[in-house]
């Protein structure tokens, strides 16, 4: 087991229903079994920091990821995971993550709200309305696009 390779990979953190995160990794590639991954987050700043509270967790039991409820993001989230092995002299692994730049937070939108319809038969056209899905943290409307698939039955 060599350090080089025990550090975790494709850390990724995937935001859903506006307010709930999961936040996943890939245990390293030559970690020990005995090997346990613990992440510390903050949405404030590099300082307060607080451990996950919901492991999601492997066969072998160690921590491949963390469940994030009432999750709300800024502009900034920083996140830090260390772990523990067998093997000695190993560097924590540290990610700084801006929501803004950094594509490692997705996030799964809710649909449109308040669709409306209203189709006049004489003229055969019909109008729709709806108001952007609620999101974690993008506000400004510019920023969605929106497809319309209409089908005749």
């Amino acid at each position: 087991c060599s350090m080089n390779g025990t550090a975790i990979e494709n850390f990724v953190c995937v935001i859903f229903n506006v307010s709930f995160m999961n936040c996943t990794w890939h245990v390293g590639r030559t970690a020990t079994e005995d090997t346990q991954y613990f992440l510390y987050w903050s949405f404030s700043g590099k300082e307060d920091f607080t451990e996950c509270q919901n492991y999601i967790k492997d066969n072998c039991g160690r921590h491949t990821g963390c469940q994030f409820q009432n999750v709300t993001i800024k502009n900034n989230a920083y996140f830090l995971v260390n772990w523990s092995s067998s093997e000695k002299n190993i560097k924590p692994y540290e990610k700084t993550i801006q929501l803004i730049s950094d594509y490692i937070i997705v996030e799964k939108l809710t649909p449109p709200l308040n669709v409306t319809v209203n189709c006049t038969e004489a003229s055969h056209r019909c109008s729709i309305w709806w108001q952007q899905p609620r999101t974690s943290h993008v506000k400004e409307s510019s920023c969605f696009k929106y497809q319309i698939v209409i089908e005749n039955k």
